[in-house]
């Protein structure tokens, strides 16, 4: 189970438990209980706070296994071996459980411990899926912090027959008391604010009575955190404001081109850029999206933004680096049957449909590349490409043409998606060439055709072009004065990674710049 290098990681970790642990399996005599056990001994093994019992509780999955302290019911439970991606998530719960303080901000646990009622969460998770351990830890450290929240993290994989009943078609899937809670990545300050009913209020007061920033980023992606390093070091009052650190980047799975880092995973590189944030004096904001910016112009004083949950916060200066999102194919049926076999993570959702047909919307490059990865799980996958020719590097075409189980259309022009009502049944194309349409018999839909700029908040304050872009300069500023721009929100060609932190990096000097050429007064 774990090898050599792993124990030896895992029995450092554990030298941190301030507090014994108990490990209640659930087992039966199946091959996967077999490997649970194997893998709830090993741990034992290396730590004297840790103890394994075996209990037969006809009321919870089988396998399955509790992480307590003895005498105590946690509430934090595992259906299934925690390894691959979530093998992080069971050591967190390790530590956790046993004494181990949490990182994550003084407020938000305050706010987990203070939530009243019961909450049985339970997360469909896949080994592969890199968006899946946010959710499941989060939700683990609730169930620690407060007895009347419970949390069952489930290997989708062995429970097959939970995944068809509850027409689960991509994870990370969370139910709350037996109905569907989330879908795809969740914050802990996400589910807090969707559970915490005066949430919205309480965070409204706190970002309305903040002072007056000098620099407010607003996204917290590459070009957000470039830009926050940057204006910290020149000693000035940063704020950054968004929904979840690391934006896009966390949704992507290998990055191979960010220069002198060889390889690494998008989780990984965002949390090495939180890191890197919190070196510095940044007053950081999860959790919260903008709606509003209303330029000093037009106020005779600060730049001022607002939020969703109607707090208010006002800058000297601004930088937008708000990002991208996937582009939707904007079809009947799309989003009727989003997370129903609609979805666009190859990575995490192609276990759930494993010897199932699939088709893949797009032929560049990310498009291609999921046909690849699908092609050893599915039973089929066909690529459809709206252009006459696919756009992905040769190399990747030639291997995908290769593959016996992908068909690649071109000329084709997705028309619809169908179904039964609770989940995707079939796609429907029309051939450019001909015009004549065709249905594809397939339970899910991998759209892969690019990115949109997150952008349409902002309205006609500063200038976009017709694609939604930002508008900006070769400093990174925008139409109004003392409101900068960067990464893929902007018209900046290449959208990549290390292009959003150099100009991030840009707009912050730029920033500064401004900063020091005009008063307080002068920049109303």
């Amino acid at each position: 189970m774990l090898d050599n290098n792993m124990q030896a990681q895992l029995k450092a970790y554990l030298e941190k438990l301030t507090k014994p642990v108990e490990l209640v399996a659930n087992l039966d005599g199946s091959d996967k209980s077999n490997e649970i056990k194997q893998l709830l001994n090993q741990i034992a093994k290396l730590s004297d706070k840790i103890t394994v019992r075996e209990t037969n509780d006809s009321n919870e999955r089988i396998p399955s296994f509790l992480i307590t302290n003895p005498g105590v019911d946690s509430g934090l439970r595992f259906a299934g071996s925690p390894l691959g991606h979530e093998f992080t998530s069971l050591v967190l719960a390790l530590l956790q459980i046993g004494g181990h303080p949490s990182k994550e901000a003084q407020e938000l646990l305050d706010q987990v411990k203070a939530l009243d009622g019961e909450f049985h969460f339970e997360t469909y998770y896949s080994l592969s899926c890199h968006n899946c351990p946010d959710v499941v830890q989060a939700l683990n450290l609730m169930a620690v912090l407060n007895p009347n929240i419970s949390h069952t993290a489930i290997d989708g994989a062995i429970y097959q027959n939970e995944i068809e009943e509850r027409n689960i078609m991509g994870v990370p899937a969370v139910f709350l008391n037996g109905k569907e809670f989330g879908q795809g990545r969740l914050t802990l300050s996400e589910i807090i604010n969707k559970v915490d009913s005066n949430a919205d209020a309480r965070a409204a007061k706190a970002l309305t009575e903040r002072d007056p920033y000098e620099v407010l980023i607003i996204g917290s992606g590459p070009a957000g955190a470039s830009a926050a390093i940057y204006t910290a070091r020149k000693g000035i009052r940063t704020g950054v404001v968004g929904e979840r650190f690391g934006g896009q980047v966390m949704d992507t799975v290998d990055i191979e081109n960010y220069i002198s880092v060889i390889k690494t995973e998008g989780a990984i590189f965002a949390g090495a850029l939180k890191n890197h944030v919190d070196d510095y004096s940044v007053d950081v904001i999860d959790g919260q999206s903008v709606t509003q910016l209303i330029p000093a112009a037009e106020l005779g004083g600060l730049h001022q933004i607002e939020t969703a949950s109607g707090g208010v916060m006002k800058s000297r200066s601004i930088i937008i680096a708000t990002g991208a999102r996937w582009r939707n194919m904007g079809v009947p049926g799309e989003q009727e049957y989003r997370t129903k076999g609609v979805t666009f993570c190859p990575h995490c959702d192609g276990p759930l449909f494993k010897g199932k047909r699939v088709a893949v919307i797009g032929g560049g490059n990310s498009g291609i590349e999921a046909a690849i990865d699908l092609a050893g799980i599915v039973e089929h996958v066909t690529v459809l490409e709206f252009a006459s020719e696919l756009k992905a590097d040769s190399v990747l075409q030639e291997k995908a043409r290769g593959l016996k189980n992908v068909d690649i259309i071109v000329n084709a022009q997705t028309l619809e998606v169908k179904g039964d009502g609770s989940k995707m049944t079939s796609l429907e194309y029309k051939n450019r060439t001909d015009e004549s349409v065709h249905s594809l018999d397939v339970a899910g839909a991998f759209v892969q055709i690019g990115l949109l700029p997150n952008t349409n908040w902002l309205g006609d304050t500063v200038a976009r072009n017709r694609m939604g872009e930002i508008e900006v300069d070769a400093r990174g500023e925008t139409s109004v004065k003392g409101v900068f721009a960067a990464g893929d929100c902007t018209t900046v060609p290449y959208k990549q990674i290390i292009i959003s932190a150099g100009e991030g990096a840009k707009a912050a000097l730029s920033a500064f710049d401004y900063l020091i050429r005009t008063s307080t007064r002068t920049a109303a």
